[in-house]
């Protein structure tokens, strides 16, 4: 015998299909496209963010979203000084989820080879251009008007704007604010709105949910040798030319692998030693990137390295280390989001009532604040924004009607999560 859904169940399903498609329509495409043209007109390098910052805020305030500032600092490394923004929509339930949203305020430094301006926010078929655009103004005009639309949502639980600074900068310091100031220690899941099919490990397309990022680890070796007259090299100990060797080595270097992150990676970023006009290399600093996943952690990467070291059997001597951080847990662990999860469930929901697709799933090939939500937080961590291309480089476009959508699924999504 088959179980037939009741009246009362069935009349629940449709209210929550009837929210969901409302709130959806709240979000206007000029408008959403009208404010990103305004955020990418902002430059807005990591650690120069003082002038966005305060943009998102005075927006969401105009709008009578509550917005506070919060102090991010480090002293020690960067000295940096700057905030992020946050603002709560407080649900009628407090044993129902807590949702954050997240995006970054922060882009990389302007590139010299644009050639037109960088900050124009030009729209031309559907791409509209500027450094950052893609990574991530889009995502970020796409939290802010979901946010705004789910101020009239009728939502049990709460929803948490995050707008953060230095995600392109060395330590993520904003996100890492976040956590040591135990603002997500209340959240019960994260949507990060990056953009997400061009930075896959698979093969997608739009609309997708990335459920899982590999980690990084940033190799700061130092290599020593011994100084001698540059026409007598055999006297010396060259550290440029063994970590040359070192570096190459590595880069051969067996990496571990997931079944859904995928493999690793090593790539050896620069080499700095010498410059005396005619001396042999005493000492040289090698930089190599390690992408890794889950189960390569601190101990096994550092003794890949000590392993490629003792086979290569070199004349210099030779230091493992890793790039100096503000405390030791700030690195980008690797992480996967049970595909299982209600906030899966609830997006992926959210995509087939605003797209009527169903979504592609994958997993992101690289690092960002991410990882410090779905590693170091614990937390359930979904990846779901609008695509482009030239990402950090000349001529930077995301898609006008991908912003529009995510920002719609977004909504969509914590409206299925949280509804009330």
């Amino acid at each position: 015998m088959t179980d037939t859904p009741s009246d009362d169940s069935t009349a629940t399903d449709a209210a929550v299909v009837d929210a969901i498609d409302g709130i959806a329509e709240r979000i206007d495409h000029d408008e959403t496209i009208s404010l990103l043209q305004e955020l990418v007109r902002i430059e807005s390098p990591y650690f120069e963010e003082a002038e966005i910052t305060e943009f998102v805020h005075d927006w969401l305030d105009e709008r009578g979203l509550d917005p506070e500032y919060h102090l991010v600092s480090e002293s020690d490394i960067t000295g940096f000084e700057g905030n992020n923004v946050l603002a709560r929509l407080s649900g009628t339930n407090s044993e129902a989820p807590t949702l954050l949203l997240n995006a970054h305020m922060d882009t990389v430094e302007l590139v010299e080879a644009w050639e037109e301006d960088p900050l124009s926010g030009r729209i031309e078929d559907g791409r509209l251009y500027g450094q950052g655009a893609c990574d991530m103004k889009g995502g970020l005009a796409a939290i802010m008007v979901a946010f705004e639309a789910l101020a009239e949502a009728d939502l049990a639980g709460d929803v948490l704007f995050s707008a953060v600074v230095d995600e392109e900068g060395p330590y993520g310091l904003g996100a890492n604010q976040l956590i040591r100031d135990e603002i997500t220690d209340d959240c019960d899941g994260v949507i990060v709105t990056e953009p997400g099919p061009i930075l896959a490990q698979e093969d997608i397309e739009n609309p997708a949910l990335l459920l899982g990022a590999r980690g990084r680890f940033l190799y700061d070796i130092t290599v020593t040798g011994k100084a001698a007259h540059g026409s007598q090299p055999e006297k010396g100990t060259n550290a440029v030319v063994d970590a040359g060797r070192l570096a190459g080595a590595l880069a051969d270097i067996e990496v571990g692998t997931h079944e859904r992150l995928g493999d690793g990676s090593v790539c050896p970023l620069k080499i700095d030693g010498g410059g005396e006009t005619l001396s042999v290399p005493e000492s040289c600093r090698l930089l190599v990137d390690r992408h890794v996943v889950i189960g390569e952690d601190e101990d096994r990467v550092r003794a890949d390295a000590e392993r490629v070291v003792d086979d290569l059997g070199l004349d210099s001597a030779v230091d493992i280390g890793f790039r100096d951080a503000p405390a030791p847990d700030v690195r980008y662990g690797p992480y996967v989001t049970d595909p299982d999860d209600p906030l899966v469930d609830a997006l992926t929901r959210g995509v087939e009532r605003v797209t009527g697709d169903v979504s592609d799933v994958g997993h992101f090939a690289s690092v960002g604040d991410f990882n410090y939500f779905g590693h170091r937080a614990g937390l359930p961590t979904v990846i779901i924004g609008p695509d482009g291309e030239n990402i950090h480089g000349a001529g930077e476009f995301v898609y006008t009607g991908e912003v529009v959508e995510v920002a719609r699924i977004v909504a969509a999504g914590c409206v299925s999560l949280l509804g009330a």
